[in-house]
This record gives structure tokens, C-alpha cells and sequence, in this order.
């Protein structure tokens, strides 16, 4: 549901790699940065990358945009309950976010890079699940 002039790009590992998670909730969570990311983009042409980067006992998932980025004085502020920067929302979207990757999952949500005007990038960690 986005519009044509924002690419997506995925660059998984070429094997599976397995996260003990809930499904439905996690798929929100990937759905909201990415509204997050096509908002920054504010209607230019953009891209948006996913990245899935398999790490022996932890997973990264990194997920881009070249949107308006994030200056880094608001780094931690922005997964507070109510920080937005549109003019239409809660500011909810990240915090939930953080709530459903941290306190559900066990994992952690930061800010991993983010540069104004050119993008950010946000970083999901999770633990792996292994299989016996």
C-alpha cells in the first residue's frame, strides 16, 4: 500500500534462520517502521531496505529509508509514548514498537544510524532459536 515511488529492496541470508516470535505482532511492528520510513521519505522518490543479518547467536534486523533522518538529540526521544513529528497521530507507533520487540520478545529496537537528509536506519536485535 505504498506508492510507486518508493522502492523496496530485502536482502535476507540464503538459508532460514529462526527467531522465536509472535508472528502477528512482529509483522506490526515491521509495518509501522516501514509507514515511519515512507513518511520521512515525504512523497520523493525513495527506498526503503530490509535486511536480515544473521550473527551466530543473535539475528540484526535493519530495516533503511533515505528519508529526512533523525537528529541524534532525539535518538531515545522518539520511542517515548507521544513524540511525533506529523501533524495527525498519537506518537505511539514507535513506542508500541519498542514495547512489542523488548518486553514481548526479549530483544532490543535503537537507532542504529541516521544521518539528516539522508536516512535512517533502525535496528531490531533478537535472539536465535535453535533447532535440535
Amino acid at each position: 500500500r505504498t506508492s510507486n515511488s518508493i522502492d523496496f529492496e530485502f536482502k535476507f541470508p540464503k538459508y532460514d534462520v529462526y527467531v522465536p516470535l509472535n508472528a502477528e505482532l512482529f509483522e506490526w511492528v515491521v509495518e509501522n517502521l516501514c509507514k515511519n520510513s515512507i513518511d520521512a521519505i515525504n512523497g520523493k522518490n525513495g527506498k526503503i531496505v530490509i535486511e536480515i543479518i544473521d550473527n551466530i547467536q543473535i539475528v540484526y534486523i535493519d530495516i533503511t529509508d533515505n528519508g529526512r533522518g533523525i537528529p541524534k538529540s532525539k535518538y531515545n526521544e522518539v520511542f517515548k509514548p507521544g513524540y511525533t513529528t506529523k501533524e495527525r497521530g498519537w506518537g505511539l507507533g514507535l513506542s508500541l514498537s519498542k514495547r512489542i520487540v523488548e518486553d514481548y520478545h526479549g530483544g532490543k529496537i535503537f537507532i542504529h544510524n541516521s544521518e539528516i537528509g539522508k536516512g535512517t536506519t533502525i535496528r531490531i536485535v533478537l535472539k536465535k532459536f535453535f533447532r535440535k
